[in-house]
């Protein structure tokens, strides 16, 4: 457990070298000192005592370099010079910067998929793309894998590329020119286009010219954010810096089957879905803990169906409902979709399943990819009988029961089929891929193209406002119980979004009920340090982030959390929110968060999320966070102790 390691942050001039770099030095040594030698020989004769002229400038200038005089290392006819250091020893105390290259070069060059090893620059094509090339150490495509920091102060910037790497400039202006390249071709990468002023405008959109000028762009609305928070009820336990993370609870999963995902309650129990059932275990204010009953897949007809069932295979969603006495359970029909065509109903108190839905419109079945609660804290309604369903081209709401108001269960119907309610099945190209719900029922939809779309509680035809994408798809979104932020999950970062704006009649409102035009906060990136993000695995990615749990209104939630292979990672909302953070300072582009705090585990993690804010204590922030890996469920609290 830990912050963004703080090693990565400074490079000095004194920085060791490589051992290679180190090793060819010597050998120069060697060799100058073998000619010195051969010279001593021959000194009894006063004639080869005579010093040599020598026959140009630049012999001399040569004679003096091959003698390691105090030369300035940098050419200034020298085009893109920079010295490139590289990062060992990972997250362990020999951690440390050493000398790659003392001075080489870096260049832009277009490449594409037929591309030589060589590394010499090809024939603009088709399908080509910008690559970033360092001496003869480093070739990668542009892109956001690259985890790029800059660190305008030393004149540096980090990335990855089969390493941690950082290259440090001569001069200001070298390292702003390459950092204006770098977003140059980081736009054309992602969009396809050049990037140009008339190109931001059609990617963008005018009202969101912000969010590719964000220099330009109005933070005001971050700024009242915070000043809120400071004033808001829930604030009586200030955050402060010394906090830290202290594991309270660990479960063992059951040895019959792997967990799956997570099901936190806000009443008395929580539930982890496993390969074989559901282990039902208790809700306390340090976490969750004790096993209670165990609901058995195997012992039901769940899961011992055939492909066209929706019981195929293990859940993958589950959805509690009416005051956490029912489960909604989601099984996808095909290993690596989400897509289902029905799910089933698990009685908790009983331990069945008490009915098998099918997603049906106008006779025909469809699928859904994705299923949530209509608002926030609907799972505590005993009464609830609806909930929202999302597929790649739909949104809708579903009602159990029929249209005379009446359950519909196995009893009555072999196949009973969900009635919808409202919603809307739009044309191709939408391509929705997650959605949340705020405290009264409004909705936020995450897409494949980056877009985020956000649909008031009244109507789910036409978005009031959409959030242009930054190029990555978007996997996960959740959304504060105030609809204020919108925090959507990407591969290689998280992207957090201020609702908030000013109508024409100086009201503030939100992106849920009103069009935000461009009136609009650029919004801020929450990102892996380089140094983490490599020791986290090329093929890890974020997912899952979301916001600590509140269900009232005048609570704030005060931490976000991911998880990115065996890393949860949790960020302090306020910090994040403050402009003034120094995370902010120096930086070019949307802003970028790096401080945070790490929760390492031995496995990789299936899920991190906090628990409902009740469970929170007098001498803790924030109630706790639980995190669960395949084998284990571990509660941790946020303790004001270090």
């Amino acid at each position: 457990m830990g912050g963004a390691q703080s090693r990565e942050d400074l490079i000095s001039d004194s920085e060791e070298e490589s051992e290679d770099e180190q090793t060819r030095e010597e050998g120069e040594d060697d060799e100058f000192y073998e000619e010195a030698r051969e010279g001593g020989d021959s000194d009894r004769s006063s004639e080869r005592r005579r010093p040599k002229t020598p026959s140009s400038i630049d012999e001399v200038e040569a004679k003096l370099k091959a003698l390691k005089l105090k030369y300035p290392s940098h050419n200034p006819n020298l085009k893109n010079a920079v010295k490139l250091y590289l990062h060992v020893g990972g997250l362990t105390s020999e951690s440390r910067w050493v000398v790659s290259e003392k001075l080489t070069t870096y260049s832009f060059v277009k490449s594409s998929q037929s591309d030589s090893s060589d590394g010499e620059e090809e024939e603009e094509s088709e399908e080509s793309w910008w690559v970033l090339k360092v001496g003869s150490k480093v070739r990668a495509r542009v892109g956001t894998e690259l985890q790029l920091k800059s660190f305008g102060g030393q004149k540096r910037v980090d990335f990855v590329s089969n390493g941690v790497w950082a290259m440090k400039f001569f001069g200001e202006e070298e390292y702003k020119i390459f950092v204006t390249k770098f977003q140059d071709c980081l736009f054309e990468n992602t969009y396809g286009v050049e990037s140009n002023e008339d190109n931001k405008v059609k990617i963008y959109g005018k009202d969101f010219i912000g969010w590719a000028k964000p220099e330009a762009a109005d933070d005001s609305m971050w700024e009242d954010a915070e000043d809120s928070f400071v004033k808001s009820p829930a604030s009586v336990t200030p955050v402060r810096a010394t906090q830290d993370l202290r594991e309270e609870f660990e479960e063992a999963a059951e040895s019959s089957g792997a967990i799956q995902s997570l099901a936190l309650g806000a009443l008395e129990n929580s539930f982890l879905v496993g390969n074989s059932g559901i282990q039902v275990v208790k809700n306390f204010s340090h976490g969750i803990h004790g096993k209670g009953a165990y609901v058995n897949f195997g012992g039901g007809s769940y899961g011992h169906r055939d492909r066209s069932s929706a019981s195929y295979s293990t859940p993958k969603k589950a959805l509690l409902m009416r005051a956490e006495t029912n489960m909604l359970l989601m099984s996808p029909m095909s290993s690596g979709k989400p897509h289902t065509t029905g799910l089933h109903q698990l009685d908790i108190e009983t331990g069945k399943i008490v009915t098998e839905w099918k997603f049906g419109k106008d006779g025909a079945a469809i699928t859904m990819r994705d299923i949530t609660n209509d608002s926030k804290g609907a799972q505590m309604d005993p009464s609830g009988s609806t909930f929202l369903g999302l597929d790649d081209n739909r949104l809708c709401r579903w009602d159990m029961r029929d249209k005379n108001g009446i359950v519909q269960n196995l009893a009555t119907a072999s196949t009973p089929v969900l009635n919808w309610t409202q919603g809307h099945q739009f044309s191709r190209g939408t391509n929705f891929q997650c959605f949340a719900t705020t405290g009264d029922g409004s909705i936020v939809v995450g897409s494949l193209d980056g877009k985020i779309r956000l649909y008031s509680s009244n109507t789910m035809r036409q978005a009031k406002t959409a959030f242009p994408g930054l190029g990555s798809p978007i996997t996960h979104v959740d959304v504060t119980f105030d609809g204020k932020w919108i925090l959507g999950t990407t591969d290689t970062y998280l992207i957090l979004i201020c609702t908030l704006f000013t109508d024409k009649d100086g009201k503030t409102k939100t992106g849920f009920s009103g069009r935000m035009g461009n009136r609009s906060s650029a919004p801020r990136l929450l990102k892996l340090t380089p140094l983490d993000s490599h020791m986290a695995g090329a093929n890890n990615k974020f997912h899952g982030a979301q916001f600590s749990w509140v269900t009232e209104n005048g609570k704030q939630e005060r931490h976000l959390v991911a998880t990115v292979g065996k890393f949860s990672v949790i960020w302090n909302f306020q910090q994040v929110k403050d402009s003034s953070h120094e995370c902010y300072q120096n930086q070019v582009g949307l802003k970028s968060c790096y401080c945070y705090k790490i929760v390492l585990k031995d496995e990789s993690i299936v899920d991190s999320r906090f628990m409902h804010e009740k469970f929170g204590i007098s001498d803790s922030p924030e109630a706790p966070l639980v995190v669960a890996t395949p084998m284990k469920v571990s509660s941790f609290s946020i303790s004001s102790r270090r």
